[in-house]
């Protein structure tokens, strides 16, 4: 119920944001909403519905690769975000000096989207390809979704002005700062410790879903006796999933998430092997 509330709250304040401050001074968001905001203001169809189809193709991207339980959620937070961004267009600009709008409209939408993306929804497809994308090459997550912003913002430069392009690259630095601080980051690696009596069915599931890999340890708890631990790294937007998969297959499983300062050779395998383990190949 919590996670819901603030799905909620994440994706209203983020089409508050962009109603409210950005759009009206041509100040652009990255991903698919910069996307939907180039094309509506040339061709005048409305964002809300720009934003639903454009992302269409990446919300099925990422229910691939994150699962069901990502689907309803993004699809959840879009569906508000689009609702919204409808509502707040009937606002007026709360200002037209464009540092301002810069400023406080992208910490609104970074304080937003972290929300969104803190409780495993999503207001914009790109991260989920991006995650896909970073498990084939050597980018992370945050240089695929950098790089996919400053072709847009490039575009943006040749239309709306170099100007405009500017404030807007400067407003996704302070979006991706404050993500950063509230979600931290899109790009920042976790380590999982699972503690469970259930290691090879977990492992499986971990695998299936998400495509990471789990290094098995046996422990010995002081009352509870013989157990499994489970270790594995991943993005934080999978964290949430993580949890899901754990709560529905071992509920007595204990969950501790810690940071990862670094990591050094490949610890994301390919889906082909996945599909090999369901196989039973």
């Amino acid at each position: 119920m919590i996670s819901l509330i603030m799905l909620t709250f994440g994706a209203v304040l983020s089409a508050f944001a962009l109603e409210a401050f950005l759009i009206p001074n041509t100040i652009l968001d990255g991903g698919v909403t910069g996307i939907s905001i180039i094309i509506s203001k040339l061709s005048h169809v409305p964002l809300s519905v720009l934003v639903i189809i454009l992302n269409i193709p990446f919300v099925f991207i990422g229910y691939k690769n994150l699962g069901k339980g990502f689907l309803f959620r993004a699809v959840y937070s879009m569906v508000l975000f689009s609702v919204f961004l409808t509502c707040f267009k009937l606002l007026e600009p709360v200002t037209e000096e464009i540092l301002l709008a810069t400023v406080f409209g992208g910490s609104l939408l970074g304080i937003g989207v972290g929300l969104v993306i803190h409780f495993g929804g999503c207001i914009d497809g790109t991260e989920s390809v991006a995650i896909v994308i970073s498990k084939k090459t050597n980018l992370s997550v945050g240089q695929i979704v950098l790089i996919f912003n400053l072709i847009i913002y490039s575009i943006a430069g040749f239309i709306f002005g170099i100007d405009r392009a500017m404030y807007s690259l400067l407003t996704y630095v302070i979006t991706f700062k404050v993500i950063d601080f509230v979600a931290e980051g899109l790009e920042q690696a976790k380590a999982a410790l699972i503690i469970t009596e259930k290691g090879t069915s977990l492992s499986e599931e971990i695998y299936k879903r998400l495509g990471r890999t789990t290094t098995t340890i046996s422990g010995k708890g002081l009352i509870s006796g013989e157990k499994e631990v489970l270790y594995c790294v991943l993005m934080r937007i999978e964290v949430y999933e993580l949890k899901e998969i754990v709560s529905s297959m071992d509920e007595s499983a204990f969950v501790t998430i810690l940071d990862v300062s670094d990591i050094i050779g490949n610890h994301i395998k390919s889906n082909s092997k996945v599909k090999k383990i369901n196989k039973g190949e």
